[in-house]
């Protein structure tokens, strides 16, 4: 017992020393990549930043979490590249390490959502008929019945979910960006979570053996296409034919 825990007591400070000045190093590189990308419109401690105006130029990131920083500049919404009603999703700025960085420094600020576990990620574990029922009932309304997005007030508008990671959505639903509802683990659950993500994959997959999808909108924009299109072809080909009969 002595020997093992000499060994113990010996070999153990290394290995926790070794963890913390992973993450020391992890901060401090996002502490800088914070203060060249970010500090002018959040502060430099994340604090926020609002003009003479009294006009909020960045909101204080303190208690917002790993996830929030994954998602927006994951996405690359952040940085912002001008002032506008919403921030639009574009090429990252950063690589995935940088945004790593980013996201350790912030989370040391304060704690908040952390970046979601691989676990909920695997999609192949989803119940999809239940991620379905759970999409129409909290984010239909916006984001459209097949997540093809959707027109909001003020200019702002709710983003197509094809194409987007799991872990953005999740961290989406997580942390609530610009005008989305946050929806915790108490709210939604983590499993919950992934099933809704699952369900989105299953749309976005699936094949149209009726023909054109038409962005999957739903059937009132399948119905118009009927009517702008199948109803105009018919009223000109009956126009036509009445031409011609007088013609003869």
């Amino acid at each position: 017992m002595f020997t093992c825990g000499g060994a113990y007591a010996a070999l153990a400070p290394s290995t926790s020393q070794n963890v913390q000045a992973a993450s020391s190093t992890q901060i401090d590189e996002g502490r800088q990549l914070f203060a060249v990308g970010c500090a002018s419109c959040h502060g430099l401690n994340g604090e926020g930043q609002i003009n003479d105006d009294g006009e909020v130029l960045g909101p204080s990131l303190i208690g917002v979490g790993a996830a929030s920083v994954d998602f927006q500049v994951g996405t690359g919404r952040m940085p912002l590249a001008a002032p506008s009603a919403q921030a639009e999703r574009k090429p990252p700025a950063y690589d995935q390490d940088q945004i790593d960085a980013l996201a350790a420094f912030v989370a040391s600020l304060a704690p908040g959502p952390d970046i979601p576990d691989a676990e909920y990620l695997d999609t192949s574990a989803g119940d999809v008929a239940r991620g379905g029922e759970l999409f129409r009932t909290n984010c239909s309304q916006c984001h459209n019945t097949t997540g093809q997005g959707g027109a909001l007030t003020n200019g702002q508008f709710a983003p197509a979910l094809t194409g987007v990671e799991p872990r953005h959505i999740y961290e989406a639903m997580l942390t609530g960006p610009q005008a989305m509802p946050v929806f915790t683990d108490e709210t939604i659950t983590p499993e919950e979570k992934r099933d809704i993500i699952a369900f989105l994959e299953s749309v976005q997959d699936e094949p149209d053996p009726g023909g054109l999808g038409i962005g999957r909108a739903g059937p009132v924009a399948e119905g118009l296409w009927a009517w702008l299109v199948g109803i105009g072809l018919l009223i000109g080909m009956a126009t036509w034919i009445v031409t011609r009969s007088s013609k003869a």
